[in-house]
């Protein structure tokens, strides 16, 4: 398991909410979808979760990776891992 952190989150037309977790390094990320209405009723997303390694993609664009890396490091300065941002 790793530990990434909420690097990214972007809402669609539809209400689906894609919430993007990096690691630190901000070389791996795991994408998770949600609607907007059930993150509402429910405790919303976390600053971290810990992943299954199998389940991290490779970041490929050197710039995506260093501003997920300096998002990373700002989220888990300012954050415990089950805040919910």
């Amino acid at each position: 398991m790793t530990r990434v952190w909420l690097v990214d989150r972007d809402v669609d037309s539809r209400n689906t909410v894609t919430m993007t977790y990096a690691t630190p390094d901000g070389e791996r990320a795991f994408t998770r979808q949600a609607a907007l209405d059930r993150l509402a009723t429910r405790d919303g997303p976390t600053a971290a979760v810990d992943v299954e390694d199998d389940r991290l993609d490779p970041v490929d664009d050197p710039e995506t990776a260093e501003r997920y890396a300096a998002e990373a490091e700002r989220v888990a300065a300012e954050n415990d891992p089950e805040d919910v941002l």
